[in-house]
C-alpha cells in the first residue's frame, strides 16, 4: 500500500504531482535542490550551478489558454503568450492555491534513489538527501521523478573537429547564454536549428556583427499568431483536425499541411526545407524568416571542421573570422541518482510503459513524469502523467502485467538508429498521448455521450481548441468549473488584446448557428468512428527535433 511518495524536483512536474498525491489522500515529499520552484523556468542572471534555466528572453511556444493546469485557468488579464516571469508568477499564484509549498524542502539535493531490501514485496525506495551539507536517509513507498528532459547539455564535440585542438575563438551550449551583450560585435554560429536555435540566433542578429545558423536537417518554420491572429495552437490543436488526421490518407496529409506551412513564406527558397523532406522537424519563429530574408542570420549547412578562425561547411563553403560557436543541440537526461540497475532499465523514454513506467521493475513504484515532448504543451502532459499515476499508487488505476507492458513498449519502440541528443525519441502527438493516458486514468471525455446530453459542450471540445478543462469534465478530479472554463476559453483569448477597442458592428451570430446546427451530425460520425478505432492520429509536429 502506497502512502508515502518522494517527489524529486519543484518545476512544473514537481507541482503537479504534488498536488496529485494530496487529491489522492498521499503523503508527499518534495525534495528540491535549489531554493525556489518553477524549475527550467525559473531565470536567473547567472548559471546556478548544473542547474538549466531560461535565457532572458524567452516567450512560451504554446499559448495560456493550451499550457494551463487543468483545474486551476491563467488569469484572463495575462497576454496568451507568457514571458518567463509571468510563467513563474503564475506557477506561484497554483502552489499557493493549492497550499503545495509546505510539502516542498528547499535546498535538498537528492543524493540517490535506490530499492529498499524487501523491494520485491514491499515496493519501497531508500532516497538519501543533501540539505547543507548534512545527509539524511528516508524511505518511501514510491517515487516520482519530476526533474524532466533538459538535465545535462548535449555537446557533441567529437562531430566537430578542430573544435577543441585548433579554434583560437570561444565556444559553449546555450545553457550557458543568459542575453545578447557579450556577443555584441562578434560574428557567431549557431550550431543547431530547433527552438532555441531560432530563438538566439534572431536575438543575436540586432547585436552581432553577423549570425550564421548551421543545420543538418530540414525545418519547417512557423508562427505563434494563426488565422485571424489567434493563438497558432487554439486553431490548430483540436479534435476535428485530430479526426481528418486519422481519416485522411497520411500521404495527403502531409502535403496539405506542407501547403499550408509554405504559404506562409517558401521554405525551399530560404533553404529550410522541401515537399519532398522524410526527415524533418517544425519550430516556432515568427521573426527569423525576416532575418534570413534581411542578411542579418545567414543559413549554413553542417559544419565539417574548423580551423584556427574558420568553420569550413559540408558545402565546401567557408566562413572566416569566427569569434563565437554556440550550440543549440539540446540535452540528455542521465538520472545520475538512480541506482545502476534501474537507470540501466530505459535508455530513452520509449523503454517505459506509456513513457513513464520501468516494466521490469518488480513493483510498479517508480515514475518518470514529464519526461515526453508533446506537439503541445508539456505541461498539460505532465499533469495528466501524474493524476495516472497517482491514481496507480493509490490503488484506483490498475496496470497490466509485466508482460503485457512489455509487449506494448516493443510495439511502440520503432528500430530507429539510437541518436546521442535524446530528444530526437521524444516527440510525440498531443491529442493521441493525452487522450491515450486520460483513458487509463478514466478521466477522458466522450464527444459521443456529451453531444446527447450537452451538444454546446460537445462542439466546443470537437471543433474548438483541446484545452486541459477537457480532462476535468468525468472521472476522478472532475471539477466544477471545466464546463465553464472552456465556454470562455475565447473570451480570455481575447481579454489581454481589448486594450483599444474599435467598432465592428458586423454580427454573424446568425451564421455561427447555422455552423453549428450542420456540424452536429460530423461531430457525432467523428466521435463514433474514433471510439471505435485505436489508431492515432499522424501529426505535422512529428519530426525530429534537436
Amino acid at each position: 500500500m502506497v502512502r508515502r511518495v518522494a517527489v524529486i524536483g519543484a518545476g512544473v512536474g514537481g507541482l503537479v504531482s504534488v498536488k496529485c498525491c494530496l487529491d489522492e489522500g498521499l503523503e508527499p515529499t518534495c525534495f528540491e535542490r535549489s531554493e525556489d520552484i518553477g524549475g527550467l523556468w525559473r531565470y536567473t542572471d547567472f548559471v546556478d550551478g548544473g542547474r538549466v534555466s531560461v535565457y532572458r528572453s524567452v516567450i512560451t511556444n504554446t499559448s495560456k489558454e493550451m499550457s494551463c493546469f487543468s483545474d486551476f485557468p491563467c488569469p484572463e488579464d495575462f497576454p496568451n503568450y507568457l514571458p518567463h516571469s509571468l510563467l513563474l508568477e503564475y506557477f506561484r499564484m497554483y502552489a499557493w492555491h493549492f497550499n503545495l509549498l509546505r510539502h516542498i524542502r528547499f535546498k535538498t539535493t537528492v543524493l540517490s534513489v535506490r530499492k529498499h531490501p524487501d523491494f520485491a514485496t514491499s515496493g519501497q525506495w531508500e532516497v538519501v538527501t543533501e540539505t547543507n551539507g548534512i545527509q539524511e536517509s528516508h524511505i518511501f513507498d514510491a517515487v516520482m521523478v519530476c526533474t524532466g528532459h533538459f538535465q545535462e547539455p548535449y555537446l557533441p564535440l567529437a562531430s566537430y573537429p578542430g573544435i577543441e585542438t585548433r579554434f583560437r575563438g570561444r565556444y559553449l551550449h546555450s545553457r550557458e547564454y543568459r542575453d545578447m551583450e557579450a556577443f555584441r560585435g562578434k560574428r557567431v554560429l549557431i550550431i543547431g536549428l530547433g527552438n532555441t536555435g531560432g530563438d538566439l540566433s534572431v536575438e543575436l542578429s540586432r547585436v552581432a556583427a553577423k549570425v550564421f545558423l548551421s543545420t543538418r536537417s530540414s525545418t519547417w518554420v512557423l508562427s505563434r499568431v494563426s488565422d485571424h491572429g489567434f493563438p497558432f495552437d487554439m486553431v490548430n490543436t483540436t479534435r476535428f483536425n485530430h479526426f481528418l488526421d486519422w481519416l485522411l490518407p497520411s500521404a495527403l496529409t502531409k502535403r496539405i499541411r506542407f501547403w499550408k506551412f509554405n504559404s506562409w513564406f517558401n521554405h525551399t527558397n530560404y533553404g529550410l526545407a522541401s515537399t519532398k523532406s522524410s526527415n524533418f522537424k517544425l519550430i516556432i519563429n515568427e521573426e527569423l524568416p525576416f532575418c534570413l530574408l534581411s542578411g542579418t542570420v545567414v543559413l549554413k549547412p553542417n559544419v565539417k571542421e574548423f580551423t584556427e578562425s574558420s568553420a569550413l561547411f559540408e558545402d565546401g563553403t567557408t566562413e572566416d573570422n569566427i569569434d563565437v560557436v554556440l550550440f543549440a543541440t539540446g540535452y540528455i537526461f542521465p538520472f545520475p541518482f538512480l541506482e545502476e540497475s534501474v537507470r540501466s532499465l530505459f535508455d530513452d523514454n520509449r523503454s517505459l510503459y506509456k513513457r513513464i513506467f520501468p516494466p521490469q521493475l518488480e513493483r510498479p513504484t517508480l515514475a518518470i513524469i514529464g519526461l515526453v515532448q508533446l506537439t503541445g504543451s508539456v505541461m498539460v502532459g505532465a499533469e495528466m502523467q501524474a493524476r495516472w499515476v497517482t491514481g496507480v499508487f493509490a490503488g484506483w488505476n490498475k496496470l497490466p502485467p509485466a508482460s503485457k507492458m512489455m509487449a506494448d513498449v516493443l510495439k511502440k519502440k520503432p528500430p530507429v538508429k539510437r541518436n546521442p541528443s535524446e530528444r530526437v525519441n521524444l516527440k510525440m502527438s498531443f491529442i493521441s498521448y493525452t487522450d491515450e493516458i486520460a483513458s487509463c486514468a478514466g478521466v477522458k471525455p466522450s464527444v459521443l455521450r456529451l453531444l446527447m446530453t450537452d451538444p454546446r459542450l460537445a462542439l466546443a471540445i470537437f471543433f474548438g481548441p483541446c484545452t486541459p478543462y477537457q480532462y476535468r469534465l468525468v472521472g476522478r478530479g472532475k471539477w466544477s468549473g471545466a464546463r465553464g472554463a472552456i465556454l470562455t476559453q475565447w473570451q480570455r483569448t481575447l481579454k489581454p488584446l481589448r486594450t483599444r477597442v474599435v467598432d465592428d458592428s458586423s454580427n454573424g451570430s446568425g451564421g455561427w448557428r447555422w455552423m453549428c446546427l450542420l456540424a452536429l451530425p460530423l461531430a457525432l460520425t467523428a466521435s463514433f468512428l474514433l471510439s471505435k478505432s485505436p489508431r492515432l492520429g499522424w501529426s505535422p509536429w512529428a519530426g525530429p527535433q534537436l
